[in-house]
């Protein structure tokens, strides 16, 4: 590319960035990808070592290799089924549960997720003789797996058909 500045263009920027529009300024954006990979290691020469990552292939065919830190933080295993969320992917997302007993026939279950968001669910009993943690637990995260389930169900919805676009039946 040619050293000539553009009016508005930000100095020491790729061709990309000195190509957008009047407004240079960047936005935040959000995106959902349903890719392929496997772990595999690259050889660094800088380090004069194997780098841990995993080999990428995104759905137009284009390959990658990303370092293990970063692709772990993006990217949840669906295992080999790409068409639906199982509990086994439900349980992967859940980091922690905590429970709570808050009176005498309630329990509070905090369950925090890999994202880092976390949820809250109740239950109780009706007299305080019956109280049992374990079933208040189970019952909570009922409720919780279930809304983590439809949240789950929206993003693979989004990963495998993009926004504004219909699946194929």
């Amino acid at each position: 590319m040619d050293e000539q500045k553009q009016e508005g263009a930000p100095t020491g920027t790729s061709e990309a960035a000195v190509m957008q529009g009047p407004d240079q300024s960047y936005k935040k954006f959000i995106g959902v990808k349903l890719i392929e990979a496997y772990p595999c290691k690259r050889w660094n020469q800088e380090k004069n070592q194997d780098d841990e990552g995993y080999a990428v292939r995104y759905p137009d065919g284009y390959e990658s290799w990303s370092p293990k830190e970063v692709f772990e933080s993006a990217y949840l295993s669906l295992g080999t089924d790409e068409t639906r969320i199982t509990p086994a992917v439900i349980d992967s997302i859940i980091a922690e549960i905590t429970v709570t007993k808050i009176d005498p026939k309630t329990a509070l279950v905090k369950s925090e997720q890999v994202t880092g968001f976390t949820q809250y669910a109740t239950a109780a009993c009706v007299v305080p003789e019956n109280y049992d943690e374990e079933i208040g637990k189970k019952i909570a995260m009922t409720e919780i797996r279930d809304r983590l389930w439809y949240a789950m169900g929206f993003v693979l919805q989004w990963a495998r058909y993009g926004l504004k676009n219909t699946p194929k039946q």
